[in-house]
């Protein structure tokens, strides 16, 4: 597997809504264990979607950790087919929007339908820490980043505050 560059803001590929995938093959299970390399390389990664990394196909790792999740999730073509009326809000990051960081309030609880990495049909529930890294890595999949989910005022001041850290990170 490989560590790849992960897009920043502006970026317009991260607001591209990507692909389904045909069946999980051997070119989506790399893809997978790219995207997860390449989430683990970056310290502070609990997921990380595909066009993050430039490939416009519904794929996504997240891996939040033993109290959630006894392994990474790899999932293709994640549908949320439930949704809690009941919310949360955790404060999310995100590896596009470098070193900014803002609570979202999104579903306590979601079910996900997906393709895992042997292409079986999977269905599972989330809560917590999961449910909201779900949330945020499929909206990444339709071309949504976590901040269209502030006030304008706050969305326009995290990007501007983003791009100056894309900007300092791309002269290193």
């Amino acid at each position: 597997m490989a560590v790849l560059k992960i897009l920043a803001v502006p970026d317009q590929r991260l607001r591209t809504k990507a692909l389904p995938v045909e069946k999980v093959d051997g070119r989506i299970q790399d893809l997978m264990g790219d995207l997860l390399d390449t989430m683990k390389w970056e310290d502070q990664g609990i997921g990380l979607a595909a066009n993050q990394i430039g490939v416009l196909e519904r794929v996504l790792a997240i891996d939040v950790g033993p109290e959630y999740q006894k392994a990474p999730l790899l999932m293709a073509n994640p549908e949320i087919i439930f949704a809690s009326s009941d919310e949360q809000h955790f404060q999310e990051g995100c590896l596009s929007v470098p070193e900014q960081y803002e609570d979202v309030w999104r579903p306590k609880e979601v079910r996900v339908r997906y393709l895992d990495e042997h292409n079986k049909s999977q269905e599972i529930t989330a809560t917590g820490l999961l449910a909201a890294c779900v949330q945020h890595e499929i909206d990444h999949l339709n071309g949504i980043l976590y901040v269209d989910h502030l006030s304008a005022l706050r969305r326009k001041l995290t990007l501007a505050r983003a791009l100056r850290a894309a900007e300092a990170l791309r002269r290193k």
